[in-house]
């Protein structure tokens, strides 16, 4: 298979973010780190511990907040060709004009591995593979965070549920194979 790897929700330089809390149990969303600069770097450690710079990374959304110098610093400090799914917080102008990523698309489907990433969890209509009856794709996304996926044929790729490191495509084919 491919050397792809996916991931979402990174939130990039988002000091905030740090103060979330989970909809379901109150704690925090994100306590390992004490500040954003700690946050930032531990992200960009553990992306280039898995990622190489030839492989192909598909970001489900919501990137980076703030300073866009900061971004465009940082940013190529993260290996690998960068593809991007809009996210809902995403400035698609911005990114998309700036050479940050090869692609930038609201969804990608990979029907040879039964996969749909997208930002936020698809209707489960939408993840029917084609003749009434077949079995649906794996609707990869981000977007929910700490909150997990829906029940269903949903896997969410959030930072905070990988230990803040992009997850292979094959392990996601592996996922919706049982489906």
């Amino acid at each position: 298979m491919s050397n792809i790897w996916v991931t979402s929700d990174t939130h990039f330089n988002h000091a905030n973010i740090l103060k979330f809390t989970d909809n379901n149990t109150g704690k925090l969303v994100r306590p390992e780190f004490k500040d954003v600069t700690e946050m930032n770097e531990t992200m960009i450690q553990r992306w280039n511990e898995v990622v190489r710079p030839g492989d192909k990374v598909y970001h489900l959304g919501d990137v980076f907040f703030g300073d866009k110098e900061w971004f465009q610093k940082t940013w190529p400090r993260l290996m690998g060709s960068k593809r991007l799914i809009v996210g809902n917080h995403d400035d698609i102008k911005f990114l998309s004009s700036g050479g940050f990523f090869s692609k930038v698309q609201m969804w990608r489907m990979f029907p040879e591995f039964g996969l749909l990433f997208s930002h936020v969890p698809l209707h489960e209509s939408s993840l029917m593979r084609g003749a009434k009856g077949d079995k649906p794709m794996l609707n990869v996304h981000g977007h929910t965070h700490g909150n997990g996926s829906p029940s269903g044929p949903y896997k969410s790729v959030c930072v905070e549920l990988t230990d803040y490191r992009p997850v292979h495509i094959e392990e996601l084919a592996k996922i919706a194979a049982k489906i």
